[in-house]
């Protein structure tokens, strides 16, 4: 082989290793960057996956926090729902997309915050709401305790008004004192020997009164014999105390002005009167006046 073409074959050779070497080192720096961009990738997409996932469960945080919230007004409940499903319906399209999809996860984190925006201001409604209701509330309860306050002093001035007038009634009421009975002879003179008395007197005093309604009262006795037995002149003689009627013994009508007033009324409707107690009891139509005995022998 002639030198001129050894020498040439030579330069080609070694032009070839040259070449061979370069593309050897561009193919290591290929390798290194592929694996690089690999490993950057597989990195992206790990953290997109995290952030994903963290996306999701500031989702679910915040739908137990919209299920937390309750109200008093149909109304506020009303748009309550509408935002929980709004809620629920974007966890399901997160869970949906692919964690690559940049562009749709910060779309979802934007809707994520106006989420949360409109369930604070739910919160500051119903605690605005809550607040007035319980000011309401303890505004009825003070009326409720003004009232009944009210009510009460309204009570006691009945009460008392109904004291004063029970009083004054009471007071209007003409009483009675120094009831005697005794029996009285053919002569008139007073006797307690039975079989001399031949009719009964009741004397009394009635006790003066100037705020007592004046005018005419009549005066009733009830005379009961030993045996408890009412004496009566007349069995049609009756009068009403207290809504019944009762039968007296005798009566007298008498002039009251509101000063004391003596009085005298007899009874001499017995035939023949007993050895033992007699008993007399005095009334008008307000009041027993009170109660006298005597002994015959």
């Amino acid at each position: 082989m002639p030198l001129e073409h050894k020498i040439l074959v030579l330069v080609m050779e070694n032009n070839l290793k040259k070449i061979m070497y370069a593309l050897i080192v561009v193919a290591v720096v290929l390798a290194g960057v592929l694996a690089y961009v690999w490993i950057e990738r597989n990195g992206l997409v790990k953290d997109l996956k995290i952030e994903k996932e963290q996306l999701t469960a500031e989702m679910i945080q915040l739908q137990n926090d919209y299920a937390t919230l309750t109200s008093d007004y149909d109304t506020l409940n009303v748009q309550l729902d509408a935002e929980r499903e709004k809620v629920e319906q974007l966890i399901v399209r997160i869970q949906e997309t692919d964690a690559t999809n940049r562009a749709k996860i910060r779309q979802y984190e934007k809707e994520l915050g106006t989420l949360r925006s409109i369930m604070k201001h739910y919160i500051y409604q119903i605690d605005s709401l809550n607040t007035l209701n319980n000011e309401l509330r303890a505004d009825a309860a003070k009326a409720r305790e003004e009232a009944a306050e009210s009510q009460r002093k309204y009570e006691e001035v009945v009460k008392v008004t109904e004291d004063l007038s029970s009083k004054v009634e009471q007071g209007q009421i003409v009483k009675g004192r120094g009831i005697v009975l005794e029996g009285l002879n053919k002569s008139g003179s007073v006797t307690n020997r039975s079989s001399r008395v031949v009719k009964l007197r009741t004397s009394l005093s009635l006790v003066e009164n100037e705020i007592a309604e004046k005018g005419w009262r009549r005066v009733y006795i009830r005379v009961k014999d030993p045996d408890g037995v009412l004496l009566v002149e007349n069995v049609d003689q009756q009068f009403v105390f207290d809504g019944a009627p009762m039968y007296y013994s005798s009566s007298r009508e008498v002039d009251y002005n509101g000063d004391e007033l003596d009085i005298i009324i007899y009874f001499s409707g017995e035939t023949e009167y007993r050895k033992g107690v007699y008993t007399v009891e005095v009334y008008t139509d307000e009041s027993l006046l009170g109660t006298a005995d005597m002994l015959l022998k």
